[in-house]
């Protein structure tokens, strides 16, 4: 079990959408940016558009919060801001886990240049 470090202020989240990468799937756009600090810090957005209830969201937060502390394969040396799409369900956490881990396994193949 990693300790999961989060960004935390705006300039943080800013710094990230400026640097303009990003990657897309059916759950998520996931922006990143490259650091050198080793443990990926990571931050999540939950607009009102995609779950009209607070409920909603703070469960899909908590969700991807304990995707990333336990069920990452690969965490790449980047800051990284996981926007949430489309809503997502408990039925669903199977497909969000293995989609998290495709996006963050391409983001490490392109920060190490393959």
């Amino acid at each position: 079990m990693q300790t999961l470090v989060m960004l935390k202020k705006t300039d943080e989240f800013s710094s990230v959408f400026s640097f303009r990468k990003r990657i897309s799937s059916r759950f998520f756009v996931v922006h990143y940016k490259p650091s050198e600090v080793l443990p990926m810090r990571v931050g999540f957005v939950v607009a009102k558009k995609v779950a009209k209830h607070a409920v909603d969201r703070n469960y899909m937060r908590r969700v991807l919060r304990e995707v990333c502390r336990n069920g990452l394969l690969v965490s790449p040396a980047a800051d990284v801001v996981i926007q949430v799409q489309k809503k997502f369900i408990r039925q669903d956490f199977g497909q969000v886990n293995q989609e998290l881990n495709v996006i963050l396994n391409k983001i490490q193949k392109k920060l190490n240049g393959e």
